[in-house]
């Protein structure tokens, strides 16, 4: 199987530009498709949502990357894309678990989304105890890089 037939059921809207987007403190807009609005029903029961984006702006040349420094740092191993949260992948699809502000019609509110504006949105998904892991296990690099990302706010 080659393809696998995905449209976007809506784009990001925001004005902040990829830096500002990094911080996760800011509010986006979702603009979903009004063919899916039905969709979006009951949504607004939910705290958090899981986005799920295709990262349009990555191009085919760096979607061959296969090794990455985590958030392009030097100080941090050269590593499997798979193991780190690097944009540059096969399939760049972005994955950020949000705070739902407010629904209005086709418009979902969030705040944390680390996408620019125009992208696309594959889908969204509620989160919920389903989610939620018990004793997470990461590796030592990043442990000290959450360490240094707390040290910068």
């Amino acid at each position: 199987m080659d393809k696998i037939p995905v449209k976007p059921i809506g784009f990001v809207r925001t004005e902040l530009e990829e830096d500002e987007l990094r911080k996760r403190r800011y509010n986006s807009d979702l603009v979903i498709n009004p063919i899916y609005e039905n969709a979006l029903e009951g949504i607004e029961g939910f705290s958090h949502l899981n986005i799920i984006f295709w990262m349009h702006h990555i191009s085919k040349k760096e979607r061959n990357n296969l090794k990455a420094r985590p958030r392009g740092r030097r100080d941090m191993p050269l590593l499997g894309v798979f193991a780190t949260r690097s944009p540059q992948r096969p399939n760049p699809i972005g994955l950020t678990l949000v705070k739902l502000i407010e629904r209005r019609g086709n418009i979902v509110t969030v705040k944390g989304l680390d996408a620019i504006d125009g992208t696309p949105i594959l889908d969204l998904k509620p989160y919920d105890a389903w989610d939620r892991a018990e004793r997470i296990r990461v590796p030592s690099w990043r442990r000290r890089l959450e360490r240094c990302s707390t040290h910068r706010q």
